[in-house]
C-alpha cells in the first residue's frame, strides 16, 4: 500500500490531536516509541493538558548522564515486577526502578529500570559479538601471513578491520594494531647470469601482522549498565509511580502485536491502489479483520476468566495454552466440514461436523453454541 515518507517524530503530534478530537479530552495516557521523545512533542502534549510516557533514546545526553553516574553512584533500586521466565528452566525477570538524578532537558521526569533478563540478553550479545569479532579478526591475520594476500597497503587492511568491527557492532571494545615488516631483496638488471659488473635494484616487500585486543575498561563500563534503560514521562509521581510508569510502558506490545498480524497472520501486502478511496477501503477490511480478531481473543480469555481456567490444550500435541490467540483458535477449526449428498441437483443428505471436546470448550468459552455447528437444515435425507 504506497505511503507517504514522513519522519515518525512528526507524526506524534497531530496523532494525539486526532486522539483528543476522538476522545474529547486530552486526559487519557499516551504510550508510544521512542520517535516521541522529542522537545516539540513532548512539550505539545504537555501544553495542551495530557500525558505521556516514552523511552528516552541511547542518543540523548540524559542517557550517557546516569551511565556515567552509574560507574560510580549504586543505585537504590525499588523491585517493581516479577515475570516469569521465557522458558521453564530459565529465571524469572525482576524489574526494578529507580528516579534518575535529574530531570530531562525540558524538565520532564525520568524513570530508569533494571530488567534483570535484559541484563542477561544484553551480556550475551556482547559476549556473541566479540567472538565474532575475534574470530574475523583472526581469519583476516592468517590471510594477511598468507603468501598471496591482496591487501598489501595499511589503508586497505584498516578498512578490513573497521569493516568488521562495524559489522559486528564491536568498534567500542576492540582494539587493535597493524604493525609492518620490511623485507629487501635484489634482483639483478638486465638478462643473463649475474657477473661482477651485474648492477642490482633493490626492492621492498610490505608484510602486515595484524593483532587485536579487548579494551576492558569500556566493557566494563557497558557491563556497568547491563539492562537498564530509561523512561520519561510528564505525570507527577504522586499520580503515577514509577511502577506504575513501568507497567503502563509494557503494555504497549500488546498494542504493537497488531501491527504484527495485520503484516503476518492477514498478510497485508504493497499492492498497487491508483485512488485514495481505494487505500481507505482495503484498510478498513483490514481493520475490521484485526477488530474481529481482537474481539475474539477478548471473548475466549474472559470466558476462561469466568471458567476459573487458566489454560487450555490449545497448542499442538495438546499442550497448554495461557493467551489463545485468534490464529491458533481458527486453525483447530480449519478442518471443521458440513458435507451435502446430492443426487444432480436434489439434495438427499447434509452431515454435520463432529466437534472435538477441544473444539465444543472453545465455542462455548467463546459463547458460541455449538448447535451451530451440529443442528442441520430439514432435508429429505435427515
Amino acid at each position: 500500500m504506497p505511503t507517504a515518507t514522513s519522519s515518525d517524530d512528526l507524526t506524534h503530534v497531530p496523532t494525539w490531536t486526532e486522539l483528543v478530537t476522538l476522545l474529547g479530552t486530552p486526559g487519557f495516557l499516551y504510550v508510544a516509541d521512542s520517535k516521541l521523545c522529542t522537545g516539540t512533542a513532548m512539550r505539545h502534549i504537555n501544553s495542551h493538558g495530557g500525558r505521556f510516557i516514552t523511552v528516552l533514546p541511547r542518543t540523548r545526553t540524559e542517557d550517557r548522564h546516569f551511565r556515567d553516574w552509574l560507574q560510580t553512584h549504586p543505585p537504590d533500586w525499588t523491585e517493581a515486577l516479577r515475570v516469569p521466565g521465557p522458558r521453564l528452566d530459565e529465571p524469572e525477570n525482576v524489574y526494578c526502578t529507580c528516579p534518575a538524578p535529574l530531570p530531562s532537558a525540558e524538565g520532564f521526569r525520568i524513570v530508569w529500570v533494571h530488567s534483570t533478563g535484559k541484563a542477561r540478553t544484553d551480556a550475551a550479545s556482547r559476549n556473541r559479538r566479540l567472538e565474532k569479532a575475534a574470530a574475523a579478526l583472526e581469519a583476516l591475520a592468517a590471510k594477511l601471513a598468507g603468501p598471496r594476500c591482496r591487501l598489501r597497503s595499511r589503508g586497505a587492511i584498516e578498512a578490513a578491520v573497521l569493516e568488521i568491527l562495524a559489522d559486528t557492532g564491536t568498534a567500542r571494545w576492540v582494539t587493535y594494531s597493524i604493525k609492518a615488516t620490511i623485507t629487501v631483496e635484489h634482483k639483478p638488471i638486465g638478462p643473463g647470469r649475474p657477473g661482477p659488473d651485474t648492477h642490482y635494484r633493490q626492492i621492498e616487500h610490505h608484510r602486515y601482522q595484524l593483532t587485536q585486543d579487548l579494551d576492558l575498561a569500556a566493557i566494563a563500563y557497558d557491563a556497568a549498565s547491563d539492562g537498564c534503560f530509561p523512561l520519561i514521562t510528564n505525570t507527577p509521581r504522586p499520580d503515577l509511580s514509577d511502577a506504575d510508569v513501568l507497567a503502563n510502558y509494557r503494555y504497549q506490545p500488546n498494542l504493537e502485536r497488531r501491527h504484527h498480524i495485520l503484516k503476518s497472520v492477514q498478510d497485508a501486502a504493497p499492492i498497487l491502489l491508483k485512488t485514495p478511496s481505494r487505500i481507505e477501503a482495503l484498510f478498513c477490511c483490514q481493520f475490521l479483520a484485526l477488530l474481529i480478531s481482537a474481539l475474539i481473543e477478548r471473548e475466549i480469555r474472559a470466558g476462561m476468566r469466568a471458567a476459573h481456567t487458566s489454560k487450555i490444550a490449545l497448542y499442538p500435541e495438546l499442550r497448554d495454552c495461557a493467551a489463545p490467540s485468534t490464529e491458533r483458535i481458527l486453525e483447530i477449526f480449519a478442518d471443521t466440514a458440513r458435507h451435502h449428498l446430492y443426487d444432480d441437483d436434489r439434495l438427499i443428505r447434509t452431515f454435520a461436523p463432529e466437534l472435538s471436546p477441544l473444539q465444543q470448550q472453545v465455542l462455548h468459552l467463546a459463547g458460541v453454541p455449538t448447535s451451530t455447528y451440529t443442528d442441520l437444515p430439514d432435508t429429505p435425507g435427515n
